[in-house]
């Protein structure tokens, strides 16, 4: 397919897409060496900097790199599946293994770090979900999940938080769907309020052992009943 020049529109958007055609209709190979960024900004009727956040972006998707002195060169016909996809595909006892040992790390972070702040939204947090006992399965993850939340955001780590926040709608759904499954709250309407209590309180006096041990204990029982109940679940 021949490149061709562009309509005046999102001129990024467009040139990337031309791009990312050439790429993946097999014009242009793996090891192929792009032209150069004046050629490109020539044949797509744009200039350089739009060129240049094309292949930025192209960079970003997995389909090519550059490499000092030598150019851009493709190296791969098909985008990298991005991490979103690739957490709602995985196992949910491989996320949770990973969640585990990103939480508890945070949460002894957290006891070094807190601010009353952050000490604030816990005990906020701790009594919703008290307060969601009360309510249905969803309700009731939504605030144990916002309890963590906030525990983690007490470790004053940006990328924690924000690593945190991409495991949590995959962590919503099959958390939901095992408690429904066990009937985990048909025997106690609040599971693990004293765990999570202490936890809390360890945090808020800032012993950052006991904030990873109690957390750790938690969410190795939960992954327990998940290597039983429902092993390799997509």
């Amino acid at each position: 397919m021949p490149l061709g020049a562009l309509r005046p529109s999102p001129l990024v958007e467009q040139a990337t897409e031309h791009l990312r055609e050439q790429i993946t209709n097999g014009e242009w190979p793996v090891g192929t060496r792009l032209p150069g960024e004046n050629a490109l900004a020539k044949t797509l009727g744009v200039g350089r900097s739009t060129v240049r956040e094309a292949l930025r972006a192209l960079a970003g998707a997995g389909l090519v790199q550059a490499r000092q002195g030598a150019g851009v060169f493709v190296i791969a016909t098909e985008p990298a599946e991005d991490w979103p996809a690739r957490l709602r595909r995985a196992a949910i006892t491989d996320v949770y293994e990973v969640r585990m040992m990103v939480e508890t790390q945070a949460a002894r972070l957290a006891a070094e770090r807190r601010t009353e702040e952050d000490l604030a939204a816990m005990e906020a947090a701790l009594e919703a979900r008290s307060g969601a006992a009360a309510g249905d399965d969803a309700a009731f993850v939504d605030a144990d999940i916002a309890l963590h939340a906030a525990v983690v955001a007490a470790a004053g780590n940006p990328v924690l938080t924000d690593l945190f926040a991409e495991f949590a709608p995959v962590l919503r759904e099959r958390l939901i769907d095992l408690v429904e499954l066990l009937g985990l709250r048909e025997r106690d309407r609040n599971p693990g309020h004293d765990s999570h209590a202490a936890l809390v309180a360890a945090v808020r006096r800032g012993d950052g052992e006991s904030a990873e041990r109690i957390l750790r204990e938690e969410l190795e029982q939960t992954l327990a009943h998940l290597h039983t109940d429902r092993p390799g679940r997509p």
